[in-house]
């Protein structure tokens, strides 16, 4: 409701934005949560062609999707618009950041200490696994034990001397006490299966490789179903399609939100979003959690009723060290004979596995990272092999031609299963396929601002980290090599050293003051009470590892700190 007052509003519900609510909204403060994107119960995610071309975030032509692109100078980054933000399209993977790698280094070579530590951050890492309730990936249970890229991978690794583990994984495989079963319904502590924020069932994993492009199963432990739903249960409001436009503190204290509504009719109508009617509220606090491009934008654009923001603000910007690298013709000998080697990418969760390389500062030679098998939905087996195989347009043409021939004859010996089977071909291109998936210390050295066109604007440079990621090319193709297959790397590096990240950090960094950062160990804007950044942006520098676990302890940290002191 237009010119309501809350105790906090917050802005994004993310892994920053949903730790905040509940644990705000449980301790007894009026909270709402803005978050531009929709709500995506179980089935609601995109899968048909259509849907998958409309399935971005852009408005003004009538697109309110899942997934959004900024493209900068020298990176792109992926990121979402939805209830429940990042966790609708992640990787599931919750790993403590390293003891060792809370360690900003500078591109002068100088290096801080982040002003926070990873004993602090222990009891925060706790209370998130509560929540989210992470599970390991059964590799020793059927029919999980037959997901051929986790164990090609475990064994490449060991071969090329590698530290590979299996890590927690928000994805529920199985009931609490149970043994994992693909598809059984999920029961909440109650004993209910409905009981959730959508009021829908869920179901175990179905090792069918969606979890990026959302589970329509539910299995995913998405933060809808954990956080969200218990802040609404608190009495958190929830408000989705409500795009915030502006901020600026009030006379007195407290800040004024101004934000429009998507409507849910306007979806597939280019329209003219810049007209919608702005509505505004207030809050004795604000809390940012859009995520590192969107708190970064939003408070550039709005510096003017900030002037003694940090001069900081939008520096040491990080992918986090993203890099892709696809293993393809993975071969085994048997038998003497040098055959294709299965690895099944498309089977599994995304990401079932990884393997760590240690930092600098950990007994390593350069900077550390981690590398992870990765994995795609079953349909992108059938574009890989078109794709990859000119021939597989001839087959096509010959599998129709064969058809209509039986059509036309109403013969039943047209031989259509073999010539379905030499339509399919022998299938080895996207069954010999392996993502994988690096991150971890690359150096922090993006700048973000504002464009002429009033636009973000950011500009990294991979020159900085060029011994990183040397050196993540390197450990990926040596897996490459154990899989008997050849490292094809990121198109868009190979031509033209540019980078894609689906893990962006930084541009409101934490520091001991504001010389440095933006914000304070607790997340407090410096100079602005009540005023609290929750997102990946605070980051000093990148995570190392998958960075959502360390966002939501960290915001779990920020929220710990406003209910014991009142916040500013």
């Amino acid at each position: 409701m237009s010119g309501a007052h809350f105790d906090a509003v917050i802005v994004g519900s993310g892994f920053g934005g949903s730790v905040m609510a509940y644990r705000l909204a449980t301790a007894g403060l009026t909270v709402c949560v803005l978050e531009r994107g929709k709500r995506y119960p179980p089935g609601s995610f995109a899968r048909s062609p259509r849907e998958m071309r409309n399935n971005f975030w852009d408005p003004s032509s009538g697109r309110q999707g899942l997934f959004q692109v900024w493209s900068f100078d020298g990176i792109d980054g992926v990121v979402s618009a939805g209830l429940g933000g990042g966790s609708l399209i992640y990787a599931n993977v919750l790993i403590r950041k390293d003891e060792q790698w809370f360690v900003q280094r500078r591109v002068d070579g100088s290096s801080r200490a982040w002003p926070v530590t990873r004993a602090e951050l222990d009891p925060h890492y706790d209370n998130v696994e509560g929540m989210l309730k992470p599970q390991h990936f059964p590799l020793d249970k059927s029919p999980y034990s037959e997901t051929l890229k986790t164990k090609a991978f475990r064994d490449a690794a060991a071969r090329a001397g590698l530290e590979w583990s299996l890590p927690p994984l928000a994805v529920s495989f199985a009931q609490p006490g149970e043994d994992p079963v693909p598809g059984e319904p999920i029961r909440g502590e109650n004993g209910r299966t409905t009981d959730n924020l959508h009021h829908r069932t869920r179901s175990t994993c179905r090792l069918c490789g969606e979890c990026d492009v959302g589970c329509n199963f539910g299995s995913k432990n998405t933060l809808d179903y954990n956080y969200l739903t218990e802040a609404a249960k608190a009495g958190a409001e929830l408000w989705d399609r409500c795009e915030v436009r502006a901020v600026a503190p009030l006379d007195g204290g407290g800040y004024r939100v101004d934000f429009v509504r998507h409507r849910a009719e306007d979806e597939g109508l280019p329209s003219a979003p810049l007209e919608l009617p702005v509505e505004r509220i207030t809050g004795t606090r604000l809390i940012l959690s859009a995520g590192t491009f969107g708190t970064g934008f939003l408070l550039l654009k709005n510096r003017r009723q900030f002037p003694g923001l940090s001069d900081r603000l939008g520096q040491f910007v990080s992918g986090n060290g993203d890099f892709l690298g696809i293993v393809r013709s993975a071969h085994e000998q048997v038998q003497g004979k040098r055959v294709a080697r299965p690895l099944d990418p498309s089977h599994g969760s995304v990401i079932t596995s990884t393997v760590r390389v240690p930092d600098v500062d950990d007994g390593g030679d350069g900077p550390g990272f981690y590398v992870q098998d990765g994995g795609y939905p079953g349909f992108v087996d059938w574009l890989a092999e078109v794709a990859d195989e000119p021939g597989a347009l001839v087959r096509a043409l010959k599998f129709a031609a064969k058809r209509l021939l039986g059509r036309l004859t109403r013969s039943q010996q047209t031989d259509l299963d073999g010539a379905l089977e030499r339509l399919i071909g022998d299938a080895h291109t996207s069954s010999s396929l392996l993502p994988l998936l690096g991150m971890g210390m690359d150096t922090p050295d993006g700048v973000m601002g504002l464009g002429s066109d009033g636009m973000l604007s950011l500009k990294l440079e991979s020159a900085s980290s060029s011994e990183y990621f040397s050196r993540v090319i390197e450990t990926m193709q040596r897996i490459a090599q154990e899989l008997g297959g050849e490292l094809v790397k990121d198109p868009l590096w190979h031509l033209r050293k540019r980078l894609i990240t689906v893990h962006p950090v930084g541009g409101c960094s934490m520091a001991v003051g504001k010389e440095d950062g933006v914000v304070n160990k607790f997340g407090e804007v410096f100079g602005y009470p009540g005023l609290v950044i929750a997102d990946g942006s605070v980051m000093p520098g990148p995570v190392g590892p998958n960075p959502s676990f360390t966002i939501a302890a960290l915001a779990d940290r920020f929220a710990q700190h406003i209910v014991e002191t009142g916040g500013g």
